[in-house]
């Protein structure tokens, strides 16, 4: 059979043109530093309705000769498109594009259509151009040894007529890809057919690639990156994270969607996707069909740990498989693999999810072995990793794991457990309402003291009154506008404070002190003495953020809240789908602090104010877990 690929014919939505406002500043200073020779380089071009193109570049190439070979081989319209490099807009020069590297071309704002045309190549000039084999792994990280063996049993079952199964279960295309002998060995996720991507499957279409998607955080098409981003942060095997690798893949089994009613194709033909591939590993169910007092304290500890780090939005029981251990000995034991990774390392802080966080386990204090790995972690090196490994990712996404990774350093080392860590970093609703984490407070706080430095610098009048918008926010100016401002004042108006009047959503920091702070002083004037042995020099004390805390509440609710709805009604009025679309599944993320919009030089202001901030917020924590420890064992005489 000759290899020949099928695009997209229609595409409903276009994507805007990237505009990033790090890309001069921070990005550049970073990436830039590590510039690739001009020699030979692969890359792969995908277009925003999902067709894949690899091509070899030389010294002579540049975006214009790129765009002219896409629109030679795929029939796509390139004159007013944008060639992006995770968040690069490249201009002329492709210097900065390494080897085996995902490209995506993208239409810019103003010549958006509902239905631009993206027709089947020609089978034998493609074959000359794009030489790559069925599947290729994009990078040569050591860490893809395992995974390289898994892809050659993939090829050789391909090639022996062993198809790939389409995976029933979740909101985006997934295949099981089988070796000669019909056995699982990986699980394939095209990046055009996660939710809401052109391509997906299921009915759950009406974005582009590089929109906001599921999570307003995390673009469409960009979840592939983030679950190997997962397995190459996961150190020594700590979390137990399979082994994954982002491919571009060659199937006549995967969707292609008409474009215009999001139908599928019903013509099968070999299609190239960029994809990441996961190891398939042989369980017996997941948490969520098993009781969690048998899981091991290590397991769920090392998992979380990890959770914390990359700020997983997504971690529930059904992508926690469950295997049980054979042997003398072993009877009843298990073992914790925790897979779906691609809503980790959002662009900016929302709200996570950790099933774990109500779990026994993870009440109990780090072992010395799990704190010495705490400390080990430098999120420094993590990130000059990711930058290597994959060069797409975003810096928006770095600084969260940067943030993340000093938040569980130092509240670790400080004595908090994991869930402590946790409920510091979730959200709480009261009366509907989202309020901020304890997390996003201290951050909200950093970014007060931040604008108070930068209105007292001589360099504010230079600057005016022009301030950069996280480039997420860019797809819409008009409905993110009032978020933004709302966002802006709420900040502005409140310096650092809980609150403790009634019906004005209060801080989960501020339920305590009502309730037993006047009766237990001693017991907090003896928390102010610990922490200040803890940290004397640094950390201001806790009565000076307690006064801080009880004075002001969190700001007017009602215009973040309304901001929420016309987000919510904006992602409608840019659907064209009959199908269902990511605004009618779910209503807009709150943003109550961004960090991607901050200078080199501000983000490192920040950070140190930022750990300055924490040690008050420790000890307020302790105090709270302590009180409700106090108020369980009363009326009851059972020991656990």
């Amino acid at each position: 059979m000759s290899r020949k690929l099928d695009s997209p014919v229609q595409t409903q939505m276009a994507v805007s043109l990237f505009s990033n406002p790090l890309s001069a500043e921070y990005h550049g200073s970073k990436r830039m530093e590590g510039k690739q020779s001009t020699g030979r380089r692969r890359v792969f071009v995908q277009t925003e309705t999902g067709c894949v193109f690899g091509m070899e570049l030389d010294r002579s190439d540049n975006v214009h000769t790129v765009k002219r070979r896409l629109q030679i081989a795929l029939n796509v319209p390139t004159d007013e498109s944008s060639l992006t490099f995770g968040d690069l807009v490249l201009k002329n020069d492709l210097s900065a594009v390494r080897n085996d590297s995902p490209l995506l071309l993208t239409r810019n704002l103003m010549h958006r259509s509902s239905s631009t045309p993206c027709l089947s190549p020609t089978g034998r000039d493609l074959q000359q151009r794009d030489r790559s084999g069925p599947i290729e792994i994009l990078g040569n990280s050591d860490q893809f040894a395992r995974t390289t063996q898994v892809v050659k049993d993939m090829v050789k079952a391909i090639k022996m007529g062993v198809d790939p199964i389409p995976v029933h279960s979740g909101l985006g295309g997934a295949y099981y890809f089988r070796n000669s002998r019909g056995e699982s060995v990986a699980i394939v996720k095209p990046t055009d057919e996660e939710p809401f991507a052109p391509n997906n499957p299921k009915g759950f279409v009406g974005k582009a690639l590089g929109q906001p998607g599921l999570k307003r955080s995390v673009r469409v098409g960009e979840t592939g990156f983030r679950e190997v981003a997962a397995f190459l942060l996961d150190k020594d095997h700590f979390a137990n994270v399979p082994p994954t690798a982002l491919v571009k893949i060659t199937h006549s089994i995967f969707n292609i969607n008409d474009g215009v009613n999001g139908n599928k194709t019903p013509q099968k033909k070999l299609v190239s996707k960029i994809a990441s591939c996961q190891q398939f590993i042989q369980h017996d169910f997941d948490a969520s069909d098993h009781g969690t007092s048998s899981f091991p304290v290590a397991s769920v500890h090392h998992i979380g740990i990890l959770d914390i780090r990359i700020f997983n939005t997504d971690r529930h029981a059904g992508n926690l498989l469950v295997r049980k251990l054979d042997g003398v000995g072993m009877f009843g034991k298990v073992e914790l693999i925790p897979i779906d990774h691609g809503l980790c390392l959002p662009e900016t802080l929302e709200d996570p999810y950790f099933e774990w966080i109500h779990w026994p386990q993870a009440s109990i204090p780090f072992s010395d072995d799990e704190l010495e790995y705490i400390e080990k972690l430098d999120p420094n090196e993590d990130c000059e990793m990711l930058r290597r490994e994959l060069p797409m990712i975003r810096e928006a996404c770095l600084r969260v794991l940067v943030l993340c990774t000093i938040f569980l350093k130092e509240s670790a080392a400080y004595g908090l457990c994991l869930a402590e860590i946790g409920e510091m970093m979730s959200r709480e609703f009261r009366s509907g309402e989202e309020e901020p984490s304890e997390l996003e407070v201290i951050c909200m706080e950093a970014r007060r003291m931040l604008a108070e430095r930068e209105a007292l610098s001589p360099k504010a009048d230079l600057v005016g009154d022009q301030e950069f918008l996280f480039d997420i926010d860019c797809e819409d100016t008009e409905l993110d506008y009032p978020l933004k401002l709302a966002a802006d004042d709420y900040v502005s108006r409140t310096p650092f404070q809980f609150g403790n009047g009634s019906g004005h959503g209060r801080s989960p920091l501020s339920k305590l002190e009502e309730s037993i702070e006047e009766e237990e002083d001693s017991e907090v004037e003896e928390q102010e003495a610990l922490a200040s042995l803890r940290s004397p020099e640094r950390v201001p004390s806790v009565s000076k953020l307690s006064m801080s805390l009880k004075n002001t509440v969190l700001g007017e609710k009602s215009h973040l809240k309304y901001t929420g709805t016309r987000a919510e009604n904006g992602y409608m009025a840019n659907t064209s789908s009959g199908h269902r679309s990511a605004n009618e599944q779910l209503p807009a993320s709150m943003s109550f602090v961004k960090l991607a919009d901050m200078s080199e030089d501000d983000w490192a202001w920040f950070l140190e104010k930022f750990q300055d901030l924490m040690y008050p917020a420790f000890a307020k924590r302790k105090f709270i877990t302590l009180g409700q420890r106090q108020r369980q064992r009363l009326g009851t005489s059972c020991q656990f």
